[in-house]
């Protein structure tokens, strides 16, 4: 009687194992393996294709900067500061747009002229020799330095033209004394874009700008 019990139970046994054998997913198949190749080959290329476009668009950043530094380097060489490649009728500032300083620290014959109508660089500078017979001023320590913020602080924008320039990675003053002190912004002057160099008034910070910019300047004569 037991045996007979025992015979459907162990038939029931084989049918449910079998059952679950052909229905149970195959995650060590061949099919499912290339298939989770595939997958991986194809986030691989995705990666590859992000990363490519990263370097393209990084490309594409530095040659506009490359650029811009280029036609700077250019108006310079052009004009090779001579006043007389810009317009013949520049005329002088007004007088009640101007501040003049006579003398300051460590330096009681320093002159200096702030001009407050906003200019480019090259018809500041042109201004400064036309009208002062001296150039955009030049920075050599930290005490002209803060005295130079000082007299600018209440200049409509926040910075001021000086007479600093960087064509390519190496900076000078357009008056060519020695380039002997620097207080550049943090970053600058590797991240600035333009060749030339303003005066921030809050902290007296310096940073690249582009030339063809309008600002206010200082003039030493």
């Amino acid at each position: 009687m037991k045996h007979a019990l025992l015979l459907p139970l162990l038939l029931l046994g084989t049918v449910a194992a079998f059952h679950l054998e052909n229905h149970a997913p195959h995650l060590d198949s061949q099919d499912t393996q290339a298939d989770l190749s595939q997958d991986l080959e194809g986030s691989g290329d995705q990666e590859g294709e992000l990363a490519q476009t990263k370097e393209e668009i990084q490309s594409e950043e530095e040659q506009v900067e490359a650029s811009g530094y280029q036609n700077d380097c250019e108006e310079e060489k052009a004009m090779q500061w001579d006043p007389s490649a810009l317009d013949n009728d520049l005329q002088c500032p007004k007088t009640e747009d101007t501040v003049e300083i006579v003398g300051r620290p460590g330096c009681k014959t320093c002159r200096y002229i702030l001009v407050q109508t906003p200019r480019q660089f090259s018809v500041a500078q042109a201004t400064c020799s036309r009208c002062y017979r001296g150039n955009l001023v030049s920075i050599h320590n930290f005490i002209a330095n803060y005295y130079l913020q000082c007299i600018t602080s209440g200049v409509n924008g926040g910075q001021v033209w000086i007479g600093g320039r960087v064509c390519g990675s190496r900076p000078h003053w357009v008056d060519r004394s020695c380039w002997n002190y620097s207080n550049w912004a943090a970053g600058q002057p590797n991240c600035g874009v333009g060749s030339c160099i303003v005066l921030c008034t809050r902290g007296g910070r310096w940073r690249r700008a582009r030339c063809c910019q309008r600002r206010p300047f200082v003039c030493a004569a």
